[in-house]
């Protein structure tokens, strides 16, 4: 069996001075990132900030990441990875009928955004709303995620097919893709108002189309 490789260090900066590890500091960045770009995205979000919440010395940042923009990458992917997870708790549920499985996540969703007060979002989200000022790649790189969000969703969908929920001419994958250009918005909003009522709202007009 392979043993897999260590996480490489950095030439450049200092190490954290908090206790912890390369790979934990590493982690604690990584995770204290997702939880500021949910919140701010990147252009109200400052290197330094981040660093100091986390207790590793201002310019230690390259210590752990080559750039900002490797650093945005890393977060994405560990938001990318919880986001699978969930989605497939609820997507795959088996204990649900296929589309209460949507429904359940949704508000499981909702009730997200009320333990945050509102303040946090969806990181694919927030950083699309800043596209202009994202690199090619990072851009991609959100694609890639709504893509397989998209094939989640879309799975689902076919199981409420084959289960007699929805029509059997229902065209799943252009469902899925419609849901979450919806959901986006419906978040955004939500976050506006100060309230889940669009999320719901969204659910009912999107569980009305797909019949």
């Amino acid at each position: 069996m392979n043993t897999p490789n260590p996480l490489p260090r950095r030439p450049r900066g200092r190490p954290a001075n908090n206790g912890q590890n390369y790979a934990d500091t590493r982690l604690l960045l990584i995770r204290r990132g997702i939880e500021v770009l949910t919140e701010r995205g990147v252009n109200a979000t400052t290197l330094d900030e981040i660093l100091k919440s986390v207790g590793v010395p201002k310019g230690s940042f390259y210590h752990y990441f080559p750039s900002k923009d490797a650093f945005i990458f890393e977060t994405l992917d560990a938001y990318a990875a919880y986001m699978r997870n969930k989605l497939d708790r609820h997507f795959r549920n088996e204990a649900l009928r296929p589309l209460d499985r949507i429904r359940s996540f949704v508000d499981n969703a909702c009730e997200g955004v009320e333990r945050f007060n509102f303040a946090r979002g969806c990181l694919v989200g927030n950083l699309g709303q800043e596209v202009s000022s994202l690199n090619l790649g990072i851009r991609q790189r959100l694609e890639e995620i709504l893509r397989t969000w998209e094939a989640s969703l879309s799975d689902c969908l076919q199981s409420a097919v084959d289960a007699g929920e929805l029509p059997e001419e229902t065209d799943c994958p252009a469902m899925a893709h419609a849901f979450w250009i919806g959901w986006e918005g419906s978040v955004l909003r939500a976050r506006l108002m100060g309230a889940t009522e669009p999320m719901q709202a969204f659910l009912g007009l999107f569980m009305a189309a797909i019949r």
